[in-house]
Parts: structure tokens; sequence; C-alpha cells
């Protein structure tokens, strides 16, 4: 997939997995071309692996294996997929096991045989096999859909891609913030697209030029689908405010953090838009969690194990919205089973007191939480900028760590931002529509 829109994207390249920076573009440009490669692993030896990208697939061979309990397709490119037959079963697509106006499977499982084997298998003019099952039912698959599903690590990897755009691309001090005008976003697919998949891969894009008034972000949430409500509302006002319920609502330094760890799911994105802007101090600064977390992990890996298996206790509790008391425990760092950071977890701010683990083991995890906090805040990995009215930052939230400046208070408000959140779940929903509308293809 990203073939196709390698010309979206900041220029990266990747390797083996990895995302390796090519050098930057010329200070002052946007981020939002580049050349992306793929270098996948080598299938099993002796098997030549389906290639998933291949159109209009048609099919040489079919057949039953291991006493019918595998399908083997031969395809004409001479490559070869094997589907278990409970697989193919558990998807048969005809009317009476699958709801196409819904896209969802009909079939109850407890009605599945996981031991099923192939009655009888047929080759329909190379583009279709039919399977006839024991007691009689039979099932058609086309070759297309079937080589999508191609279950080789080659397949795999390819459809993860597709499904959920997994690359990063790492940046620290030297990041060239991408930035798109943001009626081209609100009126144009391909705008919008360029935007989502930068956000995604890059993890913060400045949207330019919006009003210099509240509401612009209800219309951002409405271009992507809808924004999160949460304690603070739908859209949040940060100001210097009396008595705050909030230490974004004082003119003093935020060190770096995300947002909401006390929530069970904290939203996935935020939308901060500079509506007035303070003359002196106010800066921004973002941090890459992701990247700051492979270098902990490389330097000191038993500083990463802790701060990824140990829970600490945030809290919330307030008036706002509504009232409100939160508690949550989090990993400040989230892994998934690779041991690779997914999501970022740490906001000094809501803390708790309380911290549910040994006595013995305070002391290390303050310092593991210390080394990574170093980390955040050294100057190669921090980038600092300032927003203009009009400007609208959009990050993601489980990895970019954000702060700010301290700037002089006054009699009257003299900085003002508008912050939002949506969930991944619905910012990745518009994009794979966008791609589809983009792309012409699903």
């Amino acid at each position: 997939m990203w073939r196709a829109v390698a010309n979206v994207l900041p220029r990266a390249e990747v390797h083996g997995g990895r995302v390796c920076c090519l050098p930057p573009v010329q200070k002052g440009r946007s981020l939002l071309a580049g050349t992306i490669r793929h270098r996948w692993r080598d299938a099993a030896p002796g098997v030549r692996a389906a290639r998933p990208l291949s159109m209009n697939p048609g099919i040489q061979k079919v057949e039953a294996l291991d006493a019918g309990h595998f399908v083997r397709v031969e395809w004409e490119d001479g490559s070869e997929s094997r589907y278990p037959c409970v697989w193919l079963r558990d998807n048969c697509q005809c009317p009476h096991c699958f709801l196409r106006s819904a896209r969802a499977r009909r079939l109850v499982l407890e009605d599945l045989d996981v031991n099923i084997v192939v009655k009888e298998i047929a080759l329909a003019d190379r583009k279709k096999i039919s399977i006839t099952w024991p007691d009689e039912h039979a099932s058609e698959y086309e070759a297309e859909w079937l080589k999508k599903r191609c279950f080789s690590e080659e397949a795999r990897a390819e459809m993860r891609e597709d499904l959920f755009l997994p690359d990063r691309q790492y940046w620290g001090s030297d990041l060239q913030l991408p930035k798109i005008p943001f009626e081209e976003i609100m009126y144009n697919d391909e705008s919008a697209y360029k935007w989502l998949c930068t956000l995604k891969k890059v993890g913060i894009v400045l949207l330019t030029g919006a009003a210099s008034r509240q509401g612009e972000l209800v219309k951002l949430g409405h271009r992507i689908g809808f924004l999160r409500l949460t304690f603070y509302g739908p859209t949040w006002q940060v100001q210097d405010k009396a008595d705050a319920n909030n230490v974004a609502y004082t003119t003093g330094k935020l060190c770096f953090h995300t947002d909401y760890p006390v929530l069970q799911h904290p939203p996935g994105v935020q939308f901060l838009h500079c509506i007035k802007q303070t003359a002196a101090g106010g800066e921004s600064e973002v941090v890459d969690g992701f990247n700051v977390s492979n270098k902990l992990k490389e330097q000191n890996p038993q500083a990463y194990q802790i701060l990824s298996s140990t829970a600490v206790d945030y809290t919330d509790v307030g008036v706002d919205y509504c009232d409100f008391a939160v508690q949550c425990k989090q990993r400040i760092i989230d892994v998934d089973s690779r041991g690779q950071a997914v999501r970022i977890n740490y906001n000094n701010a809501t803390r708790d007191t309380v911290f549910d683990i040994p006595a013995e083991k305070v002391r290390p995890f303050y310092a593991a939480l210390k080394e990574f906090d170093d980390l955040l805040n050294s100057a190669e990995h921090k980038f600092t900028y300032k927003l203009k009215p009009g400007d609208i930052v959009t990050f993601d939230n489980w990895r970019v760590l954000h702060g700010r400046q301290s700037y002089p208070s006054g009699s009257e408000v003299t900085r003002h931002l508008e912050g939002a959140y949506a969930d991944w779940d619905v910012v990745m929903s518009r994009l794979r529509l966008l791609r589809k509308k983009v792309l012409n293809r699903d």
C-alpha cells in the first residue's frame, strides 16, 4: 500500500522493519513527499510464497492436503498458498453463512466443526474454487479474495501494513514539522488523506490558516467523524484560569506528558488550536516517545523493563463538564508481544500519591523513570516551536509527549488554545475511507 502513496508521506526508507530517515529536506519545507521501499523477509526454503500484490490472480491448480484438512492453491505466477479447511468453512461467503449487506459472518461458532475436512474440491475457470463439505454444504471462494488472505509470512505482513499502517518515522530535535493548510484538508480528500497518513507515520502534523476563533475543532471532528467526549467536555479551553482544575490552565511550565493516562483507554489523537498567543514565552515542545523508548531500551534494558511492567496509579478528581473522580493503573511504556512500545502513559501531574507496589521496588522505579524523563528532555530529542493564531497542531497522544514553556500572567487572557481529542479508531476509519476514494481501491 505504501508504494501507492509514497508521494504523500515524509521522506523515509523502510529497512527490515526499521524506519530510517533520509537526509532532511530544505529547512522550512513541509515533509509531505518521499520514497517508501519494502524488503520482506524470505519465505521458508523451498516454498515460494504467494505474491499478495498481484492483481487479477489466476489459479493454476487446487488440491486437498493432509487428509483433507488443508487446501493448497498453486497460482499462475508459480507461487502457492495453503489454507486450513476450518478457516475456509468458517469464512464461507454464501448468503446462509455471510450477511453481505453488513459484511458480517452469520455462521455461529457452535455450528463449526474444528476438525472439518474437504469432501470435494473443484477449480472453476481459474478465478474461483468450489468446495463441498461432508454435510453437502457448498462454498465458493474468489481467487482475488483468497490471495489477499494468504497465510504466508509475506502476505500477512502486507495485510497488516494495509490495514494498520504500522510503519513509523522516528525523529528528534531535527524534526521538520509537516504542515498542511487547514482549508485543504477540510475540502480536498487527497489533502485529508495526506494529513492522516503523515499523522500516523510521523505522529504530528501542523494545520495552518484556520480561523482564530472557537469552533474550528468541531469542524475538524466532523471531517474525520466525531470528537472524543471527556470529563473536560467535547472541546476545552487552555488559558490561565483562577482556581484551575488542571495544571494546563495556568501560566506555568508544563513538563513533557501524554494526556489522560488516568483513563483506561486514553485518547489517541489530540488537537490544539491556537486562538491567541502571548508575545513572550508560551513556546510548545514535543518529543517522540517511541524514539526515546527505543533509546532507553538500548542504553538501559532493565529500566525499560521496569517502566514497561510496573503498573502506575493515576488519579483525576474535580468538576468540569461534569463532576468526576477517575482512577486508573497504567504502565509508563505499553508494549506489544514483541516488546515494542505501542503507547506512552506518562503524566507527572496526575500520577497518584498512591503507589501499589512493594516498598523495595519504589526506588528502582524512580531511577528508571528519571532516566526516561532525562532522555525526553535532552536537547537531541525535543523539538520546540511556537504556535501562531490559526495554527492547529494535531498529534498522536499515544506517542508524542508535549509540553509548554511558561509565560507571564496578566490581568487579561494573553494565551488561548482550544483543545479536543479523537480516538485512533475514528481517525483510522476515515483514513481507510479516504484511501478507497483517493486510490480507487478497497
